[in-house]
């Protein structure tokens, strides 16, 4: 499977693709308005079955590995068993971070679609940053993990734009 990154492939996406990126951007704007950080993500199977919808809970549920990726890779394995997981696609609000990008790989998504880039995270909010890119994670991987992003990032950074506001009030 070939590994891509900033390639835009939003107009080659189904629709079904393009909903299940809007759920993950609507569960990050959910995070938000919770009090964690403005992350989404939906989990759907091979079949294409959305199995899970989650948001960043890190701030709510006091564990700093509770990014939206990882809380959908959690709660699918804890009510479909891990099997669930195998040859599924992720699609993310944001750019997974190195720490998802390899829950991900060693849970068996097979695909994670992404809106938001790392380097516009990075350059809106500043801080503690973790540099590397999703598709760097996974060059070499065995079994290859297919990376497309962004899709719909304007519409993803609006609500990363909307958490920025937030904290400059």
């Amino acid at each position: 499977m070939p590994l891509h990154s900033d390639n835009h492939p939003s107009a080659n996406l189904a629709p079904h693709e393009l909903a299940a990126m809007r759920m993950a951007i609507a569960a990050s704007r959910e995070a938000l308005d919770a009090g964690n950080q403005p992350y989404g993500a939906t989990l759907v199977s091979a079949s294409g079955e959305v199995l899970q919808v989650a948001g960043n809970t890190q701030v709510t549920s006091g564990d700093g590995m509770a990014h939206a990726e990882v809380v959908a890779v959690r709660e699918v394995t804890a009510r479909l068993g891990a099997d669930a997981v195998k040859g599924s696609t992720v699609y993310a609000s944001g750019e997974p971070c190195a720490m998802c990008t390899g829950v991900m790989f060693w849970a068996g998504v097979q695909r994670v679609v992404y809106g938001a880039t790392n380097p516009q995270m990075s350059a809106l909010f500043g801080g503690e940053s973790l540099p590397i890119r999703c598709v760097e994670v996974v060059a070499g991987a065995s079994p290859a993990m297919q990376v497309d992003g962004p899709v719909l990032g304007d519409e993803a950074m609006a609500v990363l734009h909307e958490a920025a506001a937030r904290r400059s009030r």
